[in-house]
């Protein structure tokens, strides 16, 4: 059943109907306790990035194709969402001498993975690699950027 409201424009009717408001679903007591909370993962890798600036007004960008790159299966997690930076093909300028810092989001990485690397893969110079990051319990990251 849906429902429907009726409005008066000029003189004339409008009625205007909406999808059904579907209920949140009940979930029960026995249900919800008896999952482990160790089998709960966040789906999300989070890399704090901070960038000092060197020199006069840098321009920064992310491309879409960074990627964390596990060590030992050979999987890429992507690029899921970004913070505070620009995603090419445009920049983000950085003032004289400040370090600039973004956020970015990736996919999960596989559970085995002990180290990766953050990756751009760019098909022009100036993408940056930041080899070796030990996997940690929480899947946060601060890294400098060079």
């Amino acid at each position: 059943m849906t429902a429907s409201s009726v409005f008066s424009r000029g003189g004339s009717k409008v009625i205007v109907k909406e999808p059904p408001v579907k209920a949140k679903p009940e979930i029960e007591p026995d249900v919800s306790t008896s999952i482990d909370p160790a089998s709960l993962q966040d789906s999300y890798v989070y890399v704090h990035c901070h960038f000092d600036n060197p020199g006069a007004n840098t321009l920064i960008r992310i491309w879409k194709s960074t990627f964390l790159l596990d060590h030992t299966s050979d999987a890429k997690s992507e690029l899921v969402h970004l913070e505070n930076i620009s995603l090419a093909p445009q920049w983000t300028l950085i003032p004289d001498g400040i370090t600039f810092s973004f956020l970015l989001i990736f996919s999960a990485l596989p559970s085995s993975c002990r180290q990766f690397d953050l990756r751009v893969e760019i098909p022009q110079p100036g993408g940056f690699w930041v080899k070796n990051i030990q996997r940690n319990d929480t899947d946060v990251y601060h890294i400098t950027i060079e």
